[in-house]
């Protein structure tokens, strides 16, 4: 039986997910009321997939088949022309449609929480904690970003928040040895779950993402199988670039899964559909604003719908 104050706070995110995702964009469903379908139309659907960040190849993609649709005399309207470009984008989204599954089995399970600076990566962190935590698994942090001025202290507070309990040394600690110390604590004390925060670095900056490799090394010294989890946090707003991100970052960690962040701060959230198509990574996680209400689990067809509602006041 679906818990009722969980299923109500999961029906609320995925209400907000489908308010703000591409908020302020002038958007797909702005060109379609009342147009019939030709040439002109399916340029311009185009030009707004391509400025949404869908990415060039996933875009032809969809055009292509819109357009074998429309030859087929498939599609008779352009009410038609959207249910169709709807259900086109959740069959790319749907396989990575894949919620996070903590292995019970694994006494700590083991995630290791990577990317760049300002992608949100601390935020997520306290804010999963706190998810797990709620879902009744005891929760630990270890505070690997040695490096960033205030990190282990922005971290710490978000510990606090949660009352969960953090692993840290001091600035320029070897963040290998304090990853390898929380493994030990958490084990010891009997933790569910283990989050490991690492340094924020450019997915460019070849010595520290050798470091993320040595982080997991020595978390293989404890557990073969650690991390079981490895965690990229994409900033939504970064475009096509979070494309490269997830290749450099995935060649060096072999992520696991996704968190997009910041869905509601962008234009180009259409890059979620090209990260699907280009990786097949599942996409844990998305965010659409500060609030711990603004996390949660991915949902395509929810995300769809707000990719292509009409900008308020279209058409007035």
């Amino acid at each position: 039986m679906t818990d009722a104050p969980a299923a109500g706070a999961e029906a609320g995110f995925l209400a907000r997910l489908r308010a703000r995702v591409n908020r302020g964009a002038s958007w797909v469903a702005d060109l379609l009321p009342g147009r019939r379908i030709d040439a002109a139309l399916l340029e311009e659907l185009e030009t707004q997939l391509l400025a949404a960040d869908l990415g060039v190849e996933a875009t032809q993609e969809i055009l292509a088949e819109l357009h074998r649709m429309v030859e087929r005399h498939e599609l008779a309207d352009a009410g038609a022309l959207l249910a169709a470009l709807r259900e086109s984008l959740i069959s790319i989204l749907r396989p990575v449609e894949r919620p996070l599954a903590v292995d019970r089995s694994r006494k700590p399970f083991v995630i290791l929480v990577v990317g760049v600076n300002g992608s949100g990566k601390t935020t997520t962190i306290g804010k999963l904690a706190r998810r797990l935590r709620d879902e009744g698994q005891s929760v630990m942090l270890a505070a690997g970003d040695t490096f960033r001025a205030a990190a282990v202290e922005q971290l710490a507070a978000w510990a606090e928040r949660n009352s969960v309990p953090i692993v840290a040394q001091p600035a320029g600690a070897d963040p290998a040895a304090v990853v390898f110390d929380a493994m030990q604590a958490a084990r010891a004390r009997g933790f569910d779950v283990l989050i490991a925060d690492t340094a924020g670095r450019l997915h460019t900056q070849s010595h520290l993402m050798d470091e993320l490799t040595k982080i997991a090394r020595v978390l293989k010294r404890q557990d073969p199988d650690a991390p079981h989890e490895v965690l990229l946090v994409l900033d939504a707003g970064l475009g096509q670039n979070a494309l490269r991100q997830a290749e450099q970052f995935q060649r060096a960690t072999g992520v696991t899964g996704v968190v997009v962040t910041k869905l509601d701060g962008t234009a180009k959230g259409g890059v979620v559909v090209a990260l699907a198509r280009r990786f097949a990574l599942p996409i844990r996680f998305v965010g659409v604003g500060e609030q711990a209400g603004d996390f949660g689990v991915f949902d395509a067809a929810a995300y769809v719908d707000g990719l292509l509602r009409p900008t308020p006041g279209a058409g007035a």
